[in-house]
């Protein structure tokens, strides 16, 4: 059985490393040991949205996206919740709720008593939104540590980046944004993320807000802890989270509502998105290496392909 060095510990790398060693495998991985796991991904929103995500994707990826939430659904059942995702927008914006609309399916509209009945701290907020029962979401951080502890559980070694390539067969490079400069065709997108804490509300399932320059969302975590974001730049620039960019995810959480005024801070993160021009994720091989790169604002969502498509190429 071949034995295969993964670098990079993001949901990319942690996924294919887990499908390998459930073919038996024998997977080690190596990252960087100061670094939050996988950088980009512990700041992600952790929400399996695949029919959102068509108001500005392609169809294929909807069509991978709804094999993914099965697989997650398979793979960490306690970590997923299915709820759905629960589009708004403020009246002075409902052309984008419209216009939302239009591009996406599977999704209900949805009065003002319809909203309160799914967020009862949501009543008389909204007049009208969408509804797409058949999403999920999960928390991102908890399912990298899922997936890392299975790995040590079933055999898989994490090592240091500076591991020497030599003892390994093949070798799967998924180490995101660090290929910037090395793979010509990828660039950053920089995103940034608040997580707050807040008492006075509940809500069990991610919020869309929609705004004409950029859509922000609100993903609910336990401990009464939300996930507000995430601003798409496109810039590989990864220092801390802008003035204006707190400001306007800072607004868009009293905009959903005025009790967010009163919440803690708790941490503000940005991580820098790998993708290439089509923003689609791509795997490739080359004599016994093997690159799976470009998840742009879908590594979640299109990680398990991914991870099929290089596991055909390790056995081919």
């Amino acid at each position: 059985m071949k034995n295969i060095l993964i670098k990079g510990a993001g949901v990319g790398g942690l996924t294919t490393a887990f499908m390998l060693q459930q073919k038996g495998f024998s997977v080690t991985i190596s990252a960087p040991p100061s670094s939050p796991i996988g950088t980009a991904s512990w700041y992600a929103g952790g929400m399996l949205a695949p029919y959102c995500e068509r108001e500005i994707a392609e169809q294929i990826v909807e069509d991978l996206g709804i094999q993914a939430i099965e697989w997650w659904y398979k793979t960490l059942p306690y970590l997923l919740i299915r709820k759905g995702t629960l589009v708004v927008a403020p009246a002075r914006d409902k052309v984008e709720l419209e216009r939302f609309s239009e591009r996406t399916h599977h999704h209900r509209i949805i009065n003002g008593e319809e909203i309160a009945c799914l967020e009862p701290d949501l009543a008389e907020r909204f007049n009208h939104a969408l509804f797409y029962e058949n999403e999920a979401h999960l928390d991102p951080r908890k399912a990298l540590i899922a997936l890392k502890e299975n790995l040590i559980k079933n055999g898989a070694c994490f090592v240091d980046i500076k591991t020497s390539e030599t003892n390994f067969d093949i070798i799967i490079d998924a180490t995101g944004i660090a290929r910037l400069g090395k793979d010509k065709n990828i660039r950053g997108v920089r995103g940034e993320m608040l997580l707050v804490r807040s008492r006075d509300i509940k809500i069990s399932r991610p919020i869309r807000l929609l705004h004409p320059r950029f859509p922000l969302y609100i993903v609910p975590r336990q401990d009464n802890i939300f996930m507000v974001g995430a601003t798409m730049i496109e810039s590989d620039f990864d220092g801390a989270i802008s003035v204006r960019s707190m400001m306007e995810l800072l607004n868009a959480a009293y905009t959903l509502h005025p009790a967010f005024a009163e919440a803690e801070i708790i941490e503000s993160g940005v991580g820098v998105r790998p993708c290439y021009p089509d923003n689609f994720p791509s795997v490739r091989k080359h004599g016994n290496h093997i690159s799976i790169n470009g998840f742009y604002r879908h590594g979640f969502l299109l990680s398990p392909e991914m991870a099929k498509r290089a596991m055909k190429l390790v056995v081919e």
